[in-house]
């Protein structure tokens, strides 16, 4: 468990006064932030050192992954990023999250509407990720960091499916597959 009480949020949120649907989840873009933040703090304070890799050698060729904490609202995760790997083009399904970078930088290439854009994020980063966030995210080739990029993620409610994509020639965004998972995102090459 997190060093701090994880859920704090407010009840569902309507998302306007004219909506009638609900968040899918309690907690909010701005509490995930909060709780990768607090997560990160507990990974560099030592407080998951169990759950790392043994001897503390990462690997280096395929990514590496860890749960932090689990409940019905929420899943956080340890992930680590190495060079030449990427999650592909996905969103999340029905889920929110959000990011902390631990140590090195990430590329992420998000949907724009028309088009890829790319953002670094490095240490001390954040970025959440609302429903319908379609991005792809990856080790920075020109991080000055060695062994891999270190990331705390939230997700609430918790991953059950994400969806795959690719660009068109078009320049529109064409779903390839949905798969069911409790993990983060795979690594791919």
């Amino acid at each position: 468990m997190l060093s701090t009480p994880v859920i704090s949020a407010p009840p569902r949120t309507r998302l306007s006064s004219r909506s009638v649907s609900t968040l899918p989840t309690r907690l909010r873009p701005p509490d995930l932030l909060r709780i990768t933040d607090q997560g990160a703090s507990d990974v560099l304070e030592g407080r998951f050192d169990h759950l790392l890799p043994d001897g503390g050698l990462w690997p280096t060729v395929e990514r590496w992954a860890a749960r932090l904490h689990s409940d019905d609202d929420l899943d956080v995760w340890l992930i680590s990023w190495v060079p030449d790997r990427s999650t592909e083009l996905h969103d999340h399904a029905g889920s929110l999250g959000a990011l902390t970078v631990l140590s090195g930088s990430l590329l992420e290439y998000r949907w724009a509407g028309t088009g890829l854009k790319q953002r670094r994020l490095d240490a001390g980063d954040q970025a959440s990720f609302p429903l319908g966030w379609v991005h792809d995210v990856m080790h920075d080739p020109t991080s000055a960091t060695t062994g891999p990029t270190l990331s705390v993620h939230a997700y609430s409610p918790p991953l059950t499916a994400m969806s795959y994509y690719e660009v068109t020639e078009r320049s529109t965004l064409r779903r390839t597959r949905s798969e069911l998972t409790d993990a983060p995102e795979k690594a791919t090459l």
